[in-house]
């Protein structure tokens, strides 16, 4: 997505500064309760290694003809029960803790990216799958959900149960513990080498995953394509190699990964021989057992015990350790993903002429009110000599000179110059391509444009903050988009505070009114699936509606009745022309006869103007636009 991405080292530092930063007292506790738990298991094996040798005291008092003592051994078990209950309160507790931790992180997480995603331009958008901004909800979301649930919480106990268990080694036998760790670093070679190969294909099987969802996401929103060019098979074809990717990228990372743990677990099982033999060998021959605290004396049956417990313990964790690579791995490259998005660079808006709410005071000057007036104004604050003025919003567009292009290699607009005075209606006709769209993109500042002027009532836009300068404008778009929610909350998205008579009111300007009032539920029928219950041009009825509930003095109309048939278009057509009325509106329309009524008529071709006129110049000019108009030619 971004450019700059974050590093495996940078994405896991962020990670846990955040996790620390926003859940301190948490992870405090977290920590705790793994060190209690770390501490009954290890407490435990000390505590088999006493009951062991309290054992055979008891048995050579009994074969001496003495009087065995239990007491010593009852106190032992007591006190192994005990450090088993203190670890289990520790695993419950780091467990528990760590749900509630990973949950809440996720939820802020996606919540970040959320809001990170509403301050982004519309450029990203443009630039980006859809498919893969989901996989990153998705999959990255997942996979950080399992790391931070289950893999790091495990890393973490694994580690710290080496450490301890390597601490009492060394204080009990060096012999012993030099095997163990031979063999603990034949299996870590072992984990290199296999849990290497895994991890890259587990990373590539994310990467795909996020192919495959990108795929099934747009096939399902072009079904209706699919089948009406009888497309099945390809798409089958298409999406088989997608899947075949995936296929691959799966099987060779669970190849790897499900081979790893049986190859350890022998290991393990081999260690834990080894060291049966070497210390029945040890006890038979008297060997002088050596440890960090000095001679210990001869080996005994409890010491050795204790060390095969250590041992198994050991290769264990050790496995563990190893097992958690994959899921690791893939949470680093989730976390990796997720805070490039959240760390996208956000629209950039260094405007600072606001739209306010005005009314004229005593003295007939414009000023701002508290209230909602119905009067609108640019209150522009002038830093070099400190004062602020009130420039009222009548609509008054002009652009000079403006070149633009989506790339600097390619200019899509060239020199282009026009004018809407306030009430007036300017009409742009042209080819596919043409820059018609692209014309109103700029003038919402969705992108900025690369030489030139456009001035909104006088004031430049770029001066203009864009939230204030798109709520002055009402659009119409192509592609219609309603969201899960009453019709009637679907108009009210063009105006928030809009009263349901003020929504009633557009529906009936946009002659969506009837078809509305025909269903079962009226004004509260629940809309699903983009309004998949509504046809295209009842769809594109609530689209204008929710422009006029907006009431703004700029109307942009882009193809704004090209979904809706003959009759209708009449219909929408009068209400279109009661809602232009006192508006500056921009109209792009494929239907010629949609324009006609247009104070200007611009005739785009490759991004410049090539025509411009009234209806009647342009039709007595022969040119273009004459040609367009009595179908010598048509529009592509």
């Amino acid at each position: 997505m971004n450019k700059v991405t974050h590093s495996k080292s940078s994405a896991l530092g962020k990670l846990f500064k955040n996790l620390f930063k926003n859940y301190k007292v948490h992870m405090i506790f977290v920590l705790l309760g793994i060190v209690l738990s770390v501490a009954g298991s290890v407490g435990n094996i000390l505590m088999t290694e006493n009951v062991v040798s309290e054992i055979e005291d008891i048995l050579k008092t009994v074969a001496a003809g003495g009087q065995a003592d239990f007491s010593s051994l009852f106190e032992f078990i007591g006190i192994i029960g005990a450090v088993f209950a203190i670890s289990v309160i520790g695993a419950f507790m780091y467990t528990r803790l760590m749900a509630i931790v990973t949950q809440s992180f996720l939820a802020d997480t996606r919540k970040a990216m959320f809001n990170k995603m509403q301050s982004l331009p519309i450029r990203f958008f443009d630039t980006n799958k859809t498919g893969d901004i989901m996989s990153v909800y998705t999959n990255d979301v997942d996979a950080l959900r399992q790391m931070l649930s289950q893999s790091l919480p495990q890393l973490v106990l694994s580690a710290i149960m080496l450490f301890a268990a390597l601490i009492i080694m060394l204080l009990y036998s060096l012999w012993l513990s030099i095997i163990i760790i031979a063999c603990a670093v034949v299996m870590v070679l072992i984990s290199k080498h296999i849990a290497g190969k895994s991890v890259k294909y587990f990373i590539r099987q994310q990467d795909s995953l996020g192919k495959v969802n990108g795929y099934i996401e747009e096939s399902l929103q072009g079904q209706k394509v699919i089948k009406v060019f009888v497309h099945e098979r390809e798409s089958e074809k298409a999406f088989d190699g997608v899947n075949d990717e995936l296929f691959h990228s799966a099987e060779k990372a669970n190849k790897y990964s499900n081979i790893l743990m049986p190859i350890l677990a022998n290991v393990g099982n081999l260690t834990y021989v080894i060291i049966a033999i070497i210390g029945a060998v040890f006890i038979l021959s008297d060997v002088t057992n050596i440890s960090l605290r000095g001679n210990m004396g001869a080996f005994s049956v409890s010491v050795v015990g204790m060390f095969l417990q250590l041992a198994m313990m050991f290769s264990r964790q050790v496995g563990m350790v190893s097992q958690q690579v994959n899921s690791i791995a893939m949470g680093i490259a989730g976390a990796q993903r997720i805070f490039t998005l959240i760390d996208e660079e956000p629209e950039k808006d260094n405007g600072y002429v606001m739209l306010v709410n005005a009314r004229y005071d005593e003295n007939g000057q414009l000023t701002e009110s508290d209230t909602r007036t119905g009067l609108w104004a640019w209150k522009h604050y002038h830093k070099a000599t400190d004062t602020t003025t009130f420039k009222k919003l009548e609509g008054d567009i002009y652009i000079e000179h403006m070149d633009f292009g989506y790339t600097p290699e390619k200019l899509v607009l060239k020199d282009i110059s026009l004018y809407a005075k306030p009430g007036q209606k300017v009409a742009f006709v042209g080819a596919t391509g043409a820059g018609k769209t692209t014309i109103t993109n700029l003038i919402n500042r969705f992108y900025d444009i690369d030489d030139g002027k456009i001035r909104y009532d006088g004031i430049n836009i770029n001066k203009i903050k864009k939230p204030d300068l798109r709520r002055s404008l009402g659009m119409v778009l192509q592609d219609t988009n309603l969201f899960t929610g009453t019709i009637m909350e679907n108009i009210r998205y063009g105006k928030l505070d809009a009263t349901d008579e003020e929504c009633i009111k557009a529906s009936k300007i946009a002659n969506a009114y009837d078809f509305i009032t025909r269903l079962p539920d009226g004004f509260n029928t629940m809309l699903e699936s983009d309004g998949a219950n509504l046809s295209q041009g009842q769809r594109q009825l609530l689209s204008i509606a929710r422009a006029a509930v907006a009431d703004a003095p700029v109307m942009i109309l882009d193809e704004a009745t090209s979904s809706i048939d003959t009759h209708t278009e009449k219909l929408v057509q009068d209400g279109m022309d009661k809602l232009m009325e006192g508006r500056t509106v921009f109209v792009i329309a494929h239907r010629l006869s949609t324009v006609r009524n247009s104070d200007v008529i611009m005739v785009l071709d490759h991004g410049s103007i090539i025509e411009r006129g009234t209806h009647e110049q342009l039709i007595a000019k022969k040119g273009t636009y004459y040609q367009l108009y009595t179908g010598a030619f048509e529009l592509e």
